[in-house]
């Protein structure tokens, strides 16, 4: 049996922004492993939902790991301010970073977890001259279409590739879009350790029933080490 503990990473953008801090409060309730926090800048992604002062706002009402993914050109100005609100990780686009390297170690020296995320389209680089720095990957699998993007499975090949390479065997893998319950276990199957969830976890009235059958779903696998 696989010993991995497989995470969970609600994405706020999903959530109803209007009562974020009951959201957050449910949150802990559910024991989740991180909160996901997307920061658009409406030109690397043609959308814009969350600022970065709502990580400084909610950060005094939960102990769970702040999850930030950047998906912006030019991050490494704001990687200072992430860090002064209470980010635990970071990820910022290869495709935003021309000098990738460079930009995981300053998060890496601001005492943040540094991670790298590929669009759909990009496929899996050579990824062991970002080490030391880089410790976990986002594999995007939808692109922002329509408001209700679908699952791309096709992505879950470059977890498959990405595990077989020794150089790649600390990194956590994190896949990104469209995951519910009815493809959760062939994401983990595929070798994912995390998954970020939005809609799945916010539609409907209860939180933790829906994270609750997303677990069930996992433990198809009996990969999950949680009650």
């Amino acid at each position: 049996m696989d010993s991995r503990v497989s995470k969970i990473a609600p994405s706020l953008a999903a959530a109803p922004l209007d009562r974020l801090g009951k959201v957050v409060s449910e949150l802990e309730q559910a024991r989740v492993d991180y909160i996901h926090f997307d920061v658009e800048d409406g030109s690397f992604t043609p959308v814009m939902t969350l600022g970065t002062r709502i990580i400084k706002d909610l950060r005094p009402l939960s102990q769970i790991p702040f999850d930030v993914h950047l998906m912006m050109v030019e991050p490494e100005w704001l990687l200072p301010e992430l860090k002064a609100y209470g980010a635990d990780r970071v990820a910022v686009h290869l495709e935003a970073c021309p000098y990738p390297r460079r930009t995981l170690r300053k998060i890496a020296a601001l005492d943040m977890k540094p991670g790298l995320a590929l669009n759909p389209v990009t496929p899996l680089p050579d990824l062991s001259y970002l080490q030391p720095y880089l410790k976990y990957i986002i594999l995007l699998s939808t692109e922002p279409e329509v408001p209700d993007c679908p699952f791309i499975p096709e992505v879950l090949d470059k977890i498959r590739i990405g595990v077989e390479q020794d150089v790649l065997d600390e990194l956590e893998w994190v896949v990104d879009g469209g995951v519910n319950a009815g493809n959760i276990e062939g994401v983990f199957s595929a070798g994912a350790d995390t998954v970020v969830v939005g809609r799945s976890t916010f539609a409907g009235e209860s939180i933790h029933s829906n994270i609750k059958n997303l677990r069930k779903a996992i433990d198809q696998r009996g990969i999950f080490t949680r009650e």
